[in-house]
Parts: C-alpha cells; structure tokens; sequence
C-alpha cells in the first residue's frame, strides 16, 4: 500500500488517527481486496450525515467496544464507503472531503469536481 494516491495524484494523506480510521485502521483511506465497501473517501462527519447514514442502516455514531469503535460525533474525520458519501450527496447530506486524504480509487465512484464541491481543502485542490 505504499505510495498510494489521493484524487489529486499526489500522495495519499493520512485522513485520521483519532480515532483511528481506514479499513486497515492505519489512519489513511487505503483500500484493497477484502473491502467490499471501498472505504476511501476521508471525511468529516456531520450531524446530518450522521443521522442520514444511521438511518441507512450504517449507525456510525454508536461505539462498538468489541470492534475496538468508539462511535463517531460531528467532527471526526472516518474513511467513508465511496457509494455511500455518493448516495448522501444525492440525497443533500454529502458530509465535506479532505482530497488530499480521499483515496484515487473514490473516483470510479464520485466526481473529481463533486469532491472538490464539498472540499475541506479546496485551496490546495
């Protein structure tokens, strides 16, 4: 996983380490052949993503000791499922993006210019 990169084709960014975040827990929005769910997309939850992803099904609010989860609240930064940060900004409730931190692979699921529509870092975009 070395050298990965971001949507903007430099190296990937670390996206969190409290909590520690990504589908390898190493802080970065890795991906590879067991993740289903294409956990690549750093973001900063809010509120209303919260409750949208809650209501999907997906609660990522709630700790879950036994996966060593401590629940996430309006702030955080989680490596988010591509087609879920997709389907939240369908629906109004996309949650804003670090594209230095957000893998390359994000983009078979989402627009470089709808990323950066919703980027916490957009003057570095």
């Amino acid at each position: 996983m070395a050298n990965s990169k971001n949507v903007l084709g430099t190296e990937l960014e670390t996206c969190c380490t409290s909590p520690m975040t990504g589908f390898y827990r190493d802080g970065k929005c890795n991906t590879g052949g067991g993740d289903f769910g294409a956990h690549v997309v750093c973001a900063q939850v809010t509120e209303e993503f919260l409750e949208f992803t809650k209501q999907r099904g997906n609660d990522l609010s709630t700790p879950v000791p036994g996966f060593n989860f401590p629940g996430l609240k309006p702030g955080d930064r989680w490596c988010l499922c591509a087609s879920r940060w997709q389907e939240a900004l369908e629906a109004g409730a996309a949650p804003p993006v670090v594209l230095s931190a957000t893998h390359a692979s994000a983009l078979e699921y989402v627009s470089l210019s709808e990323l950066k529509q919703h980027a916490l870092d957009a003057q570095d975009a």
